[in-house]
């Protein structure tokens, strides 16, 4: 696709040249003889780079401008005119304008110009895409749960956002949302409007990790045709997560240490160190503190690192949340699969809700799309649940303490998990007495969600 430039001008001949000239080296060129006609293309179609005459006909340029930056405050605008002085080349770039241009500028220069501010074009546009994928995949219901366990996580989560850039390590089971937090913490802080880069250590092969993340200089090595910036680069202002952070190698390990440290760091092939601005946080589901005893992670740098520590409960731990974020992932696909599902069947809550989830969130959230798709009606039952969980037998299920066989064993016959359920909590009551504290605590639920089945119950 080309690139595609506006240039606005009073004077058609002098539009015609500059058009005439960029297009000869493939750029798609258009232009408005007024101020108001550069607003109107500026509304309806997309322009990669905006060369601007200060003096213009009824609107002047600084207005045009103005009001072009607040339509997209990353729109690049080049101010050109024949009347600069210092004080509107000033004003102009506080505006927001990228550069400012005198008349009589050759053909060439003008081509180096804008091949300059289409490079800072294409800069913006890759850092708003991360920011808009990022946004798009974790919307801000992502970071979801009311269980005790997981409100502590998020009222941390907002201590550390409001930290300027201490680092951050996140550990919890596979599935459990570490990357997600991870995005909280950035999206809840000072640096929210600027880049969220994630990185998975072990994705990324060894040989390729050093350059994606510090790049490298024109001419470092054989294939290295032109300077390439690195995420750490990309990332300033804003935050880095380097997941699976277990995985990286330990060569690689004491460079990362240094970033942390001085917030600097150089290219690969470079001879000057670059500053930065960034947050570092990472995560691993493995124990860093035995890798460290292994040998395959240092000691400093895990220190470093965990500044502040996040520790993600496992999605078994917060019973009292799994319903609601299954409604939660079936809202979600009830508009990428066009279904009007609103209700889960009384059994298949019951296996959710005492299912073990050793794959946690991740794991609900594709339990609730298979479910989601296989469902025809409005309410998803037990027969739309993953095989897993319609295998679960009612000992399974209430496994919890060692009397929920005994609640099955006199049973006069086949009985619902409803009703398996409601002996089950009245057994566990009388065996203490009436205390709701030490029952909820062998039920493995809380106090508020024990009230909520002793109503729905009608046990006194």
């Amino acid at each position: 696709m080309k690139e595609r430039i506006l240039i606005v001008d009073d004077e058609e001949d002098l539009t015609l040249g500059y058009s005439k000239c960029l297009s000869k080296v493939g750029y798609e060129v258009k232009t408005a003889n007024s101020g108001e006609d550069a607003l109107d293309l500026l509304r309806e179609e997309i322009f990669d780079l905006v060369f601007l005459d200060l003096r213009l006909p009824n609107m002047d340029g600084m207005e045009v401008l103005e009001k072009a930056m607040d339509n997209d405050p990353d729109l690049v605008v080049v101010m050109i005119t024949a009347h600069g002085t210092v004080e509107s080349a000033v004003k102009a770039m506080r505006m927001g304008a990228h550069h400012y241009l005198m008349k009589g500028f050759d053909h060439e220069a003008l081509r180096v110009i804008a091949k300059k501010a289409l490079e800072v074009t294409k800069l913006k546009r890759e850092v708003s895409h991360l920011k808009l994928r990022d946004q798009r995949r974790y919307p801000d219901t992502a970071i979801f749960g009311n269980a005790p366990n997981m409100k502590k996580v998020k009222d941390l989560i907002k201590v550390i956002a409001s930290t300027p850039k201490t680092s951050v390590l996140i550990q919890g089971q596979s599935g459990t949302g570490k990357e997600l937090v991870a995005i909280a913490v950035h999206n809840w802080s000072a640096r929210g409007d600027k880049a969220m880069i994630p990185i998975n250590c072990s994705a990324i092969p060894e040989a390729l990790m050093e350059s994606e993340l510090f790049g490298f200089e024109k001419g470092a090595f054989t294939d290295a045709k032109k300077m390439k910036k690195g995420v750490f680069e990309l990332a300033h202002g804003g935050t880095i997560f380097l997941d699976e952070i277990s995985s990286m190698s330990m060569a690689l390990q004491p460079k990362l240490l240094r970033v942390i440290e001085t917030q600097s760091f150089r290219r690969i092939g470079g001879i000057a160190d670059i500053k930065i601005d960034v947050r570092i946080m990472a995560a691993s589901n493995q124990n860093l503190l035995q890798c460290i005893k292994d040998g395959t992670f240092r000691e400093d740098l895990y220190y470093r690192l965990k500044v502040m520590e996040i520790d993600i409960p496992p999605l078994k731990e917060r019973i009292e949340d799994i319903i609601p974020m299954a409604k939660l992932f079936i809202k979600q696909n009830n508009k990428e699969f066009s279904k009007n599902i609103n209700n889960i069947s009384q059994e298949a809550e019951q296996l959710l809700k005492y299912y073990s989830w050793p794959g946690n969130v991740r794991e609900l959230k594709n339990v609730i799309e298979r479910a989601s798709i296989l469902c025809l009606s409005d309410t998803i039952d037990v027969e739309h649940l993953a095989i897993e969980l319609q295998n679960l037998t009612p000992k399974e299920t209430f496994a919890a303490t060692t009397t929920s066989q005994e609640v099955i064993e006199q049973s006069d016959g086949p009985v619902s998990l409803q009703e398996i359920e409601k002996r089950h909590i009245i057994k566990t009551l009388e065996q203490f007495n009436g205390n709701k504290s030490k029952a909820a605590r062998v039920l493995s639920i809380s106090r508020s969600t024990l009230r909520e089945k002793l109503k729905q119950y009608g046990i006194a």
